[in-house]
């Protein structure tokens, strides 16, 4: 059984920083566009009276709808997109009752002069749960990008703001949106943020105001992705069979570095408890980088592949076994796991299912791997090892910084508090789902498809992602079966290897190609 529910458990904390979305539509006799100002448009500002909390008992007595709006231009390859930055609250209101639920804050980004039936809107929400989207905001595809230089810690911060060369907005309109208590996005009473932390209210409410954001953009024949990231893989697969259900059809759902099955994933559980398979790769591909292999590997993909065959024949039903009798692996078994990962002896043979805990503070005397992006390493004892993940810590103060400056600064919104990149909404989630103690939602994507039969779907991990590793996703999507619009992708890096200057470029290349296939 799981340890625990609460924050206090070492997954739950590892997931608290992932994700964000956007959507599209339109219509009408002539060919609809942006809408557009002539000449060259003034900005609009925009003073929010209101003060957010993301107290889990906290609520708006009213709300408003009001946005800042500036004109921006983004060089991408030598061609310049005209594009519009609208940041701002919309209201998401109960589909039956119209009663306004929460005010959530977002920031889209439109191309101007578009046709909106062709061209995509995606919805971005990082996950925690109780994350804002400030990571992917800042740090994948949108407009501006803080130059973070993973997998080093020695650049200066904060981080310089640039502009992004591999932002999708020559593919799509980009709504990166927070969820309810985080970032400035507040339940309205009588609801409280409490209300929605939970997996079915949470979905819920993103539907709600995807739903919203269709509507008042005229954006309801407009192709439509959501993107998710870590806790945003469970939110997406829930997200997606709602708005199917709601008759909102999706075109493409893009899970980055996600958590689909609490159940699969051993982290979750104590030490020795559980069935550890789906981290062996992700434990070979950290060893190899460190040069801790035998014999030393430099092709990450072919090597994975190695290793996802060893783990199907010979490590899962060894460990399968062993949770079974406690007997002690054989030596050659052992001599076999310390060559693939570079994981000392002594560790496999105390727990041949190795925990992720365990590989993180232990593969390397003296040094604390990131959880997130085990390249990013610092010494026991440090400051930046301190938190137990260095390649979160190295990262959080630049990010708070700047999403509170870049909008003020550039988007012209200001606020009465300060942007919230997380609440304490883990502490007091409502796991349950279709009648489980925990969130098992293959069963929700099977159920979008099934809606759906053209949905695509398109998955992103890093080899170096010891939160939510590519393989554990790979084997519970097997549980699909043959789905012709999957795809699934790796790349060198951890849980956001959007952060990895090469890694970004390759995803940013996919990403493109995902895209045009989903709109055939």
């Amino acid at each position: 059984m799981p340890v625990s529910l609460k924050p206090t458990h070492s997954y739950l904390l590892a997931i608290t920083l992932a994700l964000a979305a956007c959507g599209g539509g339109g219509g009408g006799g002539s060919t609809p566009t942006q809408p557009t100002q002539p000449g060259n448009p003034a900005d609009r500002g925009f003073s929010d009276p209101l003060a957010y909390s993301s107290s889990g008992n906290a609520s708006l007595s009213v709300a408003n709808e009001g946005a800042a709006l500036t004109h921006h231009s983004l060089n991408l390859g030598g061609r310049v997109i005209d594009y519009t930055a609208t940041a701002g609250h919309l209201i998401a209101s109960h589909p039956q009752t119209s009663q306004p639920k929460a005010a959530f804050f977002y920031v889209a980004y439109t191309a101007k002069n578009q046709d909106v039936r062709t061209r995509p809107v995606t919805f971005f929400y990082n996950g925690g749960p109780g994350s804002a989207s400030v990571w992917l905001h800042l740090g994948s595809y949108g407009p501006k990008r803080l130059q973070v230089g993973y997998p080093a810690t020695s650049q200066p911060q904060p981080f310089p703001l640039v502009d992004n060369q591999e932002s999708l907005l020559d593919t799509s309109d980009l709504v990166f949106v927070d969820a309810i208590g985080a970032g400035l996005s507040q339940a309205i009473a009588p609801h409280t943020n409490q209300t929605f932390w939970g997996v079915d209210a949470d979905a819920e409410a993103f539907r709600d105001f995807v739903t919203r954001y269709l509507a008042v953009n005229q954006r309801t024949a407009s192709p439509k992705f959501i993107l998710g990231e870590s806790y945003g893989g469970v939110r997406s697969s829930v997200l997606a069979d709602l708005l199917e259900a709601a008759g909102t059809r999706m075109n493409g759902v893009i899970l980055l570095s996600p958590i689909l099955n609490y159940y699969s994933n051993c982290a979750v559980y104590s030490p020795g408890e559980a069935n550890c398979t789906g981290f062996l790769p992700t434990y070979a591909n950290t060893g190899a980088h460190f040069r801790l292999t035998n014999p030393a590997q430099t092709d990450y993909a072919a090597y994975a592949q190695q290793v996802r065959s060893y783990a199907a024949s010979t490590y899962s039903p060894a460990v399968a076994n062993w949770l079974g009798s406690r007997l002690p692996p054989s030596n050659n078994l052992v001599d076999q796991l310390v060559g693939l990962t570079g994981a000392r002896a002594n560790l496999w043979q105390a727990n041949l299912s190795l925990h992720p805990n365990t590989y993180q503070f232990q593969l390397i005397t003296g040094t604390v791997l990131g959880r997130y992006d085990a390249r990013v390493t610092a010494p026991q004892g440090s400051a930046l090892a301190s938190e137990g993940d260095p390649s979160s810590t190295f990262i959080t103060s630049s990010f708070a910084s700047t999403i509170r400056s870049y909008l003020t600064s550039q988007l012209k919104y200001t606020a009465q508090t300060s942007y919230a990149i997380s609440s304490n909404a883990i502490q007091s989630w409502n796991w349950q789902h279709d009648g489980q103690d925990l969130p098992d939602t293959l069963p929700d994507l099977a159920a979008a498809l099934q809606q759906n039969p053209n949905l695509k779907i398109m998955v992103l991990h890093g080899y170096n992602d010891l939160a939510t590793p590519f393989h554990q996703t790979e084997l519970d999507l097997a549980r699909l079966g043959n789905v012709p619009g999957l795809r699934i992708h790796n790349y060198e890096g951890g849980h956001m290897m959007y952060l990895d200057d090469a890694s970004r470029v390759r995803t940013k290349a996919d990403l493109a190609a995902f895209y045009a296939s989903s709109l055939n």
